[in-house]
């Protein structure tokens, strides 16, 4: 191919053109001359109108900036500040109350209730996991993490242990029993699990040690049996999930277990986010085909790839379904992969992967849209259960969109790609990311406008808080990160979320989702309390990890979330005055100490995780703290440090010169943590000619100036600066 390849009025980059013609159209038997010239078309349509809408963002802002300035001193007057966001657009008039009316969609999102991961697609072995995670063994869960406390001789590591094996199927059996009781026996009194056959059908029962029958309390949770060399697998459903409890007199745990019960394998991650954006390094149109032949491979289901464990080889792909025998003798299948939606980019940035007339970056948001969907379309091809979409419908979410009109363009977006590609009309599901103020505080306006193709929302509180900091960047002081947690406005934010949800018809239709537990290493603390989200009526969570979905899954066996949406349907709608309460306070008093370990947190973490996205292109991955507690770290935690830095740096908090003293001081501990990585370069040695070193620091010194905060173009900007430096060495 030539360097530039014209396609109309287009410049398309070699390596995406190859992609998409020669892996991409062959799926979807599409030429490519249809292809570029329906991209042509919806590129100069729609060019204009999200210029004009990022114009209307940087305006607003620009207003809300000014109207902090001329008011500096004075005390803060809540009400004319509410009918000021009300005159200049920021707050739109709600309209009369209204229910969604989405179509096709599946049961994993519109009526079970379970965990989801979010992935970056780029990592082949990370998006297969995440893809397979839809069953994982409880009793590995267990043992392998600190859910199981390592005191009295419970230690991990090494040989097996039968002491954490005992406390592991301990746990185990009190899940049980508060999942799935006998009728007057514990799970722990068992000898023996059967099946009852009678022509009305089979019954599960369990023996105990006196050879007494015991049903289960609520039988019609026994749902399937699979039996394959001498392994008989019982399959119960509570509250829309499965649990597989196997029977193995010859497995290792099974040999000495009571009831030879081999294991318990949960359902567990029912959803996973393919993502392209906030976890993905892709800068150019190099790596965005990288990230869109990955997202291929999983719609066409042949995805795989190989890596070394040890001295082995091992190659994943996608797990096959899940094939059993209901109590009636009929044979069914589950799917044993999660329902799969891929998050595209925002409306802001740009891509180098195609150029318009004029010679300037497409929206990358567009390209996105255009590409994903395609790539999806393979799926509606694929035959039986192991399609990951069992009604045909296409799942992308949507995030960093900035009130109803951005929700407003991506339906307009999604409607011109099924037209293209020649798909029925809301084929395209949207989920919508509710992580920037204006969205939160015109939600219901923002579901109205994808009414009938919404299939999601979800409350991102470290991109919100981002926001939250930027947005009110010139009104004042903001309070410390952990404080800022405690604030009434991130309270009501999470309630109203799913207030407006209810209230707009979700249940039965859409997920309610809530964040990210950022920390995979603590799994006692997630169990202690992310049980929080579904009993706040959410009936899906992030979680870090297969490991985690599958500790994560017993919470959504303890709270009927369903029931739980129906109890809140009738409380108070959260306070939309608490929401439009910046977090900002006096902290004159706050003593030098404690400025400076505020600091120092967020310093190291900006590094941290800079580092690696600039020096190696990785987007999301575990990241020591200034403690050395590994935190899972994407783009919306560098916001929020970077943004609180700069608005404490543009207040007289602190200093510039002291700002580049912490970023130089943590530099020397990132460094450190690093020391076992072969690919790490040391940012210490020489801070001028570190890209990396140069980029944390712009983050902070130029965080005012950033649109809305987001730190995309400064990474892009420096990420295709390392690039270039590593191409020529």
């Amino acid at each position: 191919m030539n360097d530039q390849l014209a396609s109309g009025a287009l410049t398309v980059a070699p390596v995406f053109a190859q992609f998409v013609e020669d892996e991409l159209l062959p799926a979807i038997g599409m030429s490519p001359a249809d292809f570029w010239a329906g991209l042509e078309s919806i590129v100069n349509d729609l060019t204009p109108v999200n210029r004009s809408l990022l114009e209307k963002r940087a305006d607003i802002q620009r207003t809300i900036n000014e109207w902090h300035v001329a008011r500096q001193g004075q005390p803060w007057r809540h009400d004319e500040y509410v009918e000021f966001l009300r005159e200049i657009g920021y707050l739109v008039p709600e309209g009369e109350p209204f229910q969604v009316a989405t179509e096709n969609v599946d049961r994993e999102i519109a009526k079970v209730a379970g965990p989801q991961l979010v992935v970056p697609v780029s990592n082949a072995r990370f998006a297969l996991n995440a893809a397979n995670a839809r069953w994982g063994s409880l009793y590995d869960a267990l043992y392998g993490t600190d859910a199981i406390s390592e005191d009295n001789g419970q230690q991990r590591g090494g040989d097996y242990n039968p002491a954490r094996g005992a406390a592991v199927i301990r746990y185990a059996t009190e899940f049980l029993d508060a999942t799935l009781p006998l009728d007057g026996v514990s799970h722990a009194d068992v000898n023996e699990y059967g099946l009852d056959r009678s022509d009305d059908g089979d019954a599960f029962l369990a023996c105990n040690s006196h050879s007494h029958a015991v049903a289960l309390v609520d039988p019609s949770q026994y749902v399937g049996y699979r039996s394959e060399n001498g392994r008989s697998t019982y399959l119960f459903r509570n509250n829309g999930l499965h649990i597989e409890l196997v029977v193995d007199p010859e497995h290792p745990v099974g040999k000495s277990a009571t009831a030879n019960l081999a294991d318990v394998i949960l359902e567990s991650a029912v959803t996973t986010i393919q993502d392209c954006e906030d976890s993905v390094a892709a800068v150019d149109a190099e790596d965005k085909v990288a990230v869109y032949r990955n997202w291929l491979g999983l719609m066409q289901g042949n995805l795989e790839t190989t890596f070394a464990k040890g001295s082995d080889k091992l190659t994943r792909k996608l797990a096959r379904d899940r094939s059993y025998t209901s109590p009636q003798g009929e044979s069914f299948s589950l799917s044993g992969r999660s329902l799969m939606l891929v998050r595209n980019v925002g409306h802001l940035m740009t891509t180098d992967a195609v150029l318009d007339a004029d010679g300037s970056e497409v929206f990358e948001g567009i390209i996105d849209a255009v590409v994903t969907t395609a790539c999806a379309m393979t799926d509606r091809r694929r035959e039986g259960m192991q399609a990951n979409s069992r009604t045909g419908s296409i799942y992308i979410v949507k995030p960093k969109m900035h009130g109803p009109h951005e929700v407003a363009f991506a339906d307009t977006l999604f409607g011109r790609v099924e037209a293209m590609l020649k798909l029925e009309p809301n084929t395209i599901k949207v989920g919508v990311m509710d992580e920037e103020r204006r969205t939160t505080v015109n939600l219901a306006e923002c579901i109205r406008a994808v009414r009938e193709r919404i299939v999601f929302i979800n409350t991102g509180f470290l991109d919100r808080t981002g926001d939250e900091i930027h947005t009110s960047m010139q009104a004042g002081t903001v309070l410390p990160k952990e404080a800022i947690k405690e604030q009434p406005w991130i309270l009501a934010y999470e309630d109203r979320n799913v207030d407006v949800g209810i209230a707009c018809g979700l249940p039965g239709r859409a997920q309610i989702g809530k964040g990210m537990w950022p920390k995979p290493d603590e799994m006692r603390q997630m169990l202690d309390t992310k049980q929080a989200h579904p009993e706040a009526g959410a009936n899906c969570a992030w979680v870090p990890s297969p490991t985690a979905a599958t500790l994560h899954a017993m919470h959504y066996h303890a709270v009927d979330v369903r029931a739980r949406q129906e109890e809140l349907a009738g409380r108070e709608m959260a306070s939309l005055d608490d929401i439009l309460t910046p977090p900002l306070a006096d902290i004159s008093g706050l003593p030098d100490e404690e400025i400076q370990a505020e600091l120092d947190n967020n310093a190291q973490g900006i590094l941290g995780y800079v580092v690696r996205w600039i020096d190696q292109g990785i987007g999301c991955s575990k990241v020591p703290d200034i403690n050395d507690v590994g935190l899972m770290e994407d783009r919306a935690t560098l916001r929020i440090s970077s943004q609180h830095m700069a608005n404490w740096l543009l207040h007289g908090v602190v200093t510039r010169e002291r700002v580049l003293d912490t970023f130089k001081r943590m530099a020397k501990v990132v460094d450190r943590q690093n020391e076992g990585d072969a690919s790490y370069e040391r940012m210490s040695d020489d801070f001028d000619s570190s890209i990396a070193f140069q980029a944390a620091c712009a983050l902070v010194l130029e965080g005012c100036e950033q649109p809305n905060g987001y730190t995309e173009p400064l990474l892009h900007q420096f990420r295709r600066q390392k690039k270039a430096e590593l191409a020529a060495r």
